[in-house]
């Protein structure tokens, strides 16, 4: 019958028994411990053995070389302690011969041999730490227990201070002898803080190119702000009957009806509703400034205008919902909540029409059926995302209005579920749009307008506002504050909800389309399209449409028959000052015939406001043509009668339009002006008044008449003329490369027109700054009648920015942005950057204009382009830095540090990384092959390519391929300050830790001789771990997101590199400096990719902190936390990882190597797949691990099963506690007596 000893299994295998590691102070106390117990051991030896194998006594050289970490004892290979399983005596004895020993000695030696035998027979991995029991007793190194796949080099030896196997005592030679040639393999440990020169020059090249691309974005094209303050007596009313029966997130979110206190006193409805979604982490209460305008705007304005009330205008009810400030942009399910909420909401509103208890309106107007959605930020996002939703009411929404809305991409992409969320929303938008017949589109009848700050808005990039590739430009377009009439000023984030110029232009633009007489409330699509264009753009685009051509003749000027008031053809006529003659006078142009060889175009510009038909003013534009009239006929039909003829004498009556409503208004331009708007405390400046036709508008005219209504001398002047289009616009082909090093010089000749137009098509990129300069213009003894003035603009997006007073112009433009898709409407060649020049053409003097790349103001467009690419390109370096440690340990033992690894690489991998992604870049660029092959599943015959740009750096411009080296050189300085701040961050923790365990110096022997050491890294069995894991894997399938239970295992992974840190420098030696330079290296891996996981964690903390505590149904999977929880608790137990000598070596590198290019890839565009890249590294060395490690379930099971059957057994109390019970009672007796 077998019999199975004392902490064994039933196949015989020894269990694992786990034992802790002193500390720093306590090694001391340890060492003098075990002194003692050598000694005593010695004399015990000497008197029951023969003389011929009796020690010498230790002394303290010996003792040294018994507790010395690289100890030859240590380095005993496993084998040989496999062939020689006899017992052995304590540590620091000679071998005992028990046979010489009375009976009861030789049981007791016995027994105490067994179960020293049995505590230090453990898994094969060597465990990294101090190996002896809980009260100090040494214990001897573990035999091997893996396959020849992973192994361990004889230079990284197992920290244990126990004997050989076999007992004997090695010499101080041979273990000087083992040194020498460990220390050939590597002369020093070096140390983790050592850095070289080649690394110091790289990181310094790349911090500093950090520091000018944010000194530069702070300081350089910045924007000045004009925004005027608003003021507002705010009311609002909660509808708490819109409860848990409508919509099952009436617990979580509110809605509220705003009502504008001293105008709306009461809470019942009786406009034309309109709701408010707010962004991300917005409030409800961000609606009042233009609620309140609304209010105010109709109760002083359009109540008292008849024919607007007739035309179907009435109040606005601004409804507006409390989100609790809920976290849009970084999770698709809070976004996705939120636009079935407001469906529901919408529901609820177009009810309270009904409700004449609730219901102020007037019942003859027919029922509202849809509402006008005002979006801010994600708001924005959010109406469009309400179209898509199960729950939405047909053609409940035909009217969409956004401010800084990110419609082309998300803000960052660390959710999935946003991603997908946003390519759900674009795709079914685009589909709709390109259906052929309006019957398939159920978008038809939907307007989307997207209105973004500009440059000010650091929060959200204003490229990212466009929608040039969801809509066609029939049913929406993007335009730029800085293009709105009387607006003409950036704004940021937040300004544009509260800028007052803004509000007013955007209140107009709600009334111009409200029709209360039509169940939708708003007028017909195109009628809207071209309401929304006539308040938003300048009126000099392409698609901006002229009245004028287009109405019926309402005003008959009669004039005498005389040619003094008629312009000589190709003439100008300037005008200095008003009302000189004393008299109303006209002056008329002839409109040259369309047929002309040359085109002509028409230009007028005043300081003065044009007048209406009927208005009494200064000044009053017409196109007329002769209407012919027989004596004695009766003049009807016309709406004005101007008679400008004498009595008696012969006239001329013409028929005439009025051309105000085609007027562009442009911000005044004299010698005094700093900026194209008036700020708070200035008076505000009377604009610009500007009238532009092609010659093919007005051909069914004959003249221009510019009637002076001034009848006294008024100041002011006019200027109206016909030019040649060939001289007043040009094209300028010149290449980037060619305006980066030489820049570009023309000149504005003295005959000039006082318009000029100047195109560059290759000024397309919103990452260049450019800066303009345009000389003094010289008009002699005449006075300027004004200064220049310069509009630069882009035809999509509809941008446009001002200079007043130009001298010198900081341009910047958001035409093509990196990582925002193409348009639906391919765009020309020939489309660029444009710029527009009003010169005082009676000054006879040329203009030169000088344009040029400012290098450093450009810098500056990469911060708010590329913020996203720091949380993801850095991924590349640390994953080559630590594939380059892995494969150095397979292949000779050592552990390097991070930043030794990093000169590594520095000196070929991530250069040839970086070469071959350049190569990719231009690759990508010049060929749209290249482009389809990565986008082989989205792209089909003929079809545009949307996520084309999702790619490196997101631009396929090649002249731009010197942006993956520079990001790559500031990811190295990045990753170097980063490594040095956790260095310094584990070394003050490390300091913390030792302080609070500082024992004072006056403590007596005994009483430090009695204490125990406390160990740096605490025994837990793998039963205990196991549960541990179970538990914190149990509440991520239930109640927590598995991004707090990686933010868990940062912090344990954090407090595993601190104890490491104090070991590895209290303990020098190769092992210990091993396992430190690997848990510093994971915890900096770990640590990049904390920033993805950290947004979808806010956002449940801000869910417990509103109460709502539904668990989030994307983020419980338990695969995308596992692998860290067992690969940190594995860590946790001093376990270094195993080298593996086989071809699954090459695994490591591979899988890592991937990440690298992956990060660098497609890490903007899904940033949230490198969290599911790591956790397959860490998967993968938890495999690595549990080859050797007692934390595998193989030997979890093994461990659990020798401690049940130790229970049971009567002559060993306690199983394996109840061996080593029994050497703490001897430990406790030596003590006692030495």
């Amino acid at each position: 019958m077998r019999t199975r000893l004392p902490g064994t299994s039933e196949d015989g295998d020894l269990c694992p028994v786990e034992a802790p590691v002193p500390n720093n102070v306590d090694f001391l106390l340890h060492q003098q411990l075990q002194q003692e117990q050598d000694v005593y051991a010695n004399s015990t030896t000497n008197a029951t053995t023969s003389p011929s194998i009796a020690p010498t006594a230790p002394s303290q050289s010996s003792a040294a070389e018994r507790t010395s970490p690289e100890s030859p004892s240590v380095r005993q290979s496993p084998s040989k302690r496999d062939r020689n399983p006899g017992p052995s005596s304590s540590p620091g004895a000679g071998p005992l011969h028990l046979e010489h020993q009375p009976p009861s000695q030789q049981s007791q030696n016995q027994q105490h041999q067994q179960s020293f035998y049995a505590r230090s027979r453990r898994s094969g991995n060597f465990n990294w730490k101090l190996s002896h029991s809980r009260n100090g007793s040494i214990e001897k190194p573990p035999p091997s227990f893996f396959s020849s796949s992973f192994s361990h080099s004889p230079s990284t030896p197992p920290l244990s201070l126990g004997a050989p196997a076999n007992g004997a005592v090695h010499s101080k030679e041979m273990e000087k002898e083992q040194e020498q040639k460990f220390v050939g393999k590597r002369p020093r440990i070096r140390s983790p803080w050592a850095i070289t020169f080649v690394t110091l020059l790289t990181s310094i090249l790349g911090i500093g190119f950090l520091a000018l691309v944010v000194n530069s974005s702070f300081t350089r094209h910045i924007d000045p702000k004009g925004c005027r303050m608003s003021y507002m007596r705010p009311g609002y009313a909660k509808f708490d009957d819109f409860d848990t029966e409508h919509t099952r997130f009436a617990s979580k979110y509110s809605l509220y009806l705003y009502r504008e206190l001293g105008i709306e006193n009461d809470a019942k409805v009786k406009g034309v509703p309109v709701l408010f979604i707010p962004g991300n982490a917005g409030s409800y209460k961000q609606v009042r400034p233009i609620a309140a305008e609304a209010a105010n705007y109709f109760h002083d304005v359009l109540q008292q205008d008849e024919s607007a009330v007739k035309a179907g205008a009435r109040s606005l009810d601004f409804f507006t919902v409390d989100f609790n400030e809920d976290i849009t942009a970084f999770h698709g399910q809070t976004l996705l909540d939120q636009a079935e909420y407001l469906n529901e909401a919408i529901r609820y509103i177009l009810s309270l029409y009904l409700d004449r208890t609730r219901s102020d309106r007037d019942p003859n107007l027919p029922d509202p059926t849809s509402v006008i959605v005002l979006g801010h930020s994600m708001g924005g996002v959010v109406a469009r995302t309400m179209l898509i939703m199960p729950n939405y009411q047909a053609n409940s929404i035909n009217t969409i209005l956004t401010m800084s809305a990110p419609h082309a991409r998300p803000p960052v992409s660390f959710d999935s579920e946003i991603v997908k969320t946003y390519k759900d929303i674009n795709d079914y938008w685009r589909h709709a749009y390109s259906q052929q017949w309006a019957n398939n589109n159920p978008l038809w009848h939907v307007t989307l307008v997207s209105i973004a700050g500009g440059g000010l808005d650091t929060v959200v990039p204003s490229d990212y506002a466009s929608v040039e590739s969801l809509v066609p430009d029939t049913h929406g377009f993007t335009v730029f504050t800085t293009s709105i009439p009387n607006v003409w000023t950036s704004m940021d984030h937040a300004a544009i909800l509260w800028c007052d110029q803004f509000r007013k232009a955007l209140v107009k633009a709600i009334f111009d389309v409200v029709d209360v007489n039509r169940a939708t409330q708003t007028k017909p699509r195109a009628d809207r399209m071209r309401v929304f264009k006539k308040w938003f753009l300048t009126g000099m685009e392409e698609v901006a449409e002229k009245t004028v051509p287009s109405k019926d003749p309402s005003t008959l000027l009669t004039l005498e028959d005389n040619l003094n008031s008629v312009i000589a053809q190709g003439e100008r006529l300037v005008l200095r000052s008003l009302g000189a003659s004393g008299a109303v006078r006209a002056h008329l142009l002839p409109i040259p015939p369309s047929g002309s060889p040359e085109v002509k175009r028409f230009t007028l510009l005043t300081d003065q406001k044009l007048d209406i038909s009927s208005e009494i003013g200064r000044l009053e534009v017409l196109f007329c043509s002769v209407f012919p009239m027989q004596p004695g006929q009766v003049v009807a039909g016309f709406a004005t009668q101007v008679n400008l003829a004498g009595e008696g004498s012969a006239s001329t009556r013409l028929a005439c339009n009025n051309a105000a409503s085609d007027v562009v208004i442009l911000p005044a331009s004299v010698r005094s002006s700093q900026y194209p708007f008036s700020k708070d405390g200035e008076p505000p400046r009377m604009p610009f008044s500007y009238l532009q036709y092609d010659v093919e508008d007005i051909a069914e005219h004959q003249y221009v008449a510019v009637i002076e209504k001034a009848n006294t001398p008024t100041p002011g002047f006019v200027i109206a003329e016909f030019s040649d289009v060939s001289q007043s616009h040009r094209t300028r082909h010149i290449s980037l490369r060619r305006l980066l090093a030489f820049g570009m010089k023309f000149r504005l000749p003295s005959s000039r027109p006082m318009v000029s137009e100047l195109k560059i098509p290759t000024m397309q990129s919103s990452l260049l700054a450019y800066n303009l300069e345009i000389s003094e213009q010289n008009c002699g003894e005449q006075q300027e009648l004004f200064a220049p003035l310069v509009r630069q603009y882009l035809t999509e997006p509809y941008e446009s920015k001002f200079f007043v007073n130009a001298r010198e112009a900081a341009v910047s433009i958001h035409g093509v942005a990196p990582y925002v898709p193409p348009p639906l409407k391919s765009r020309s060649t020939e489309d660029g950057l444009s710029f527009q020049f009003w010169t005082d053409p009676t000054c006879a003097s040329n203009i030169n204009i000088k344009m040029s790349i400012d290098v450093m103001g450009s810098l500056g467009k990469l911060y708010m382009r590329y913020r996203t690419v720091f949380a993801a390109f850095p991924l590349l370096v640390v994953t080559l830095v630590l594939r380059k440690q892995f494969r150095i340990y397979d292949n000779t033992g050592i552990f390097v540090s991070f930043s030794e690894s990093l000169d590594l690489c520095l000196r070929q991998s991530i250069p040839l990384v970086l070469a071959f992604l350049t190569f990719l870049s231009l690759s990508n660029s010049s060929s749209s092959t290249t482009a389809n092959i990565w986008n082989w599943a989205n792209v089909t015959s003929g079809a545009i390519d949307f996520h084309q740009n999702d790619l490196l750096i997101g631009t396929q411009d090649p002249f731009f391929w010197f942006l993956i080296p520079v990001i790559g050189l500031i990811c190295v300085g990045i990753c170097t300050v980063f490594n040095y701040m956790t260095l310094i961050l584990v070394h003050v923790l490390s300091t913390a830790v030792s302080l609070l365990s500082f024992r004072p110096g006056w403590i007596r022997n005994e009483e430090r001789r009695k204490a125990l050491p406390l160990p740096a890294f605490y025994p837990t069995s793998p039963r205990r771990r196991m549960v541990t894991t179970a538990i914190l894997l149990v509440l991520v399938s239930t109640l927590i997101p598995y991004q707090f239970a990686y933010l868990v295992c940062c912090l344990v992974q954090l407090t595993t590199t601190v104890r490491a840190q104090r070991i590895a420098s209290d303990l020098k030696s190769a092992a210990n400096s091993n396992f430190y330079n690997y848990v510093h290296s994971i915890l900096l891996l770990m640590l990049w990719i904390l920033p993805i996981n950290l947004p979808i964690l806010a956002v449940w903390i801000r869910n417990l902190a509103v109460h709502w505590l539904t668990p989030f149904s994307s983020h419980h999977n338990l695969l995308s936390i596992m692998p860290f929880i067992i690969l940190v608790e594995t860590l946790t137990t001093g376990k270094m990882v195993p080298r593996v000598n086989s071809r699954f070596k090459h695994f490591t590198s591979v899988l890592l190597f991937g990440i690298a290019l992956y990060a660098a890839i497609y890490g903007v565009s899904y940033a949230y797949m490198l969290h599911y890249l790591v956790n397959l590294v860490a998967a993968w060395l938890a495999i690595v691990h549990s080859t050797s490690d007692p934390w595998s379930v193989l030997s979890g099971i093994k461990h659990i099963s020798c401690t049940l059957f130790d229970a049971g057994n009567t002559s060993n109390v306690g199983g394996v506690n109840g061996t080593t019970n029994t050497v703490l009672a001897e430990e406790r007796k030596m003590r006692k007596d030495p």
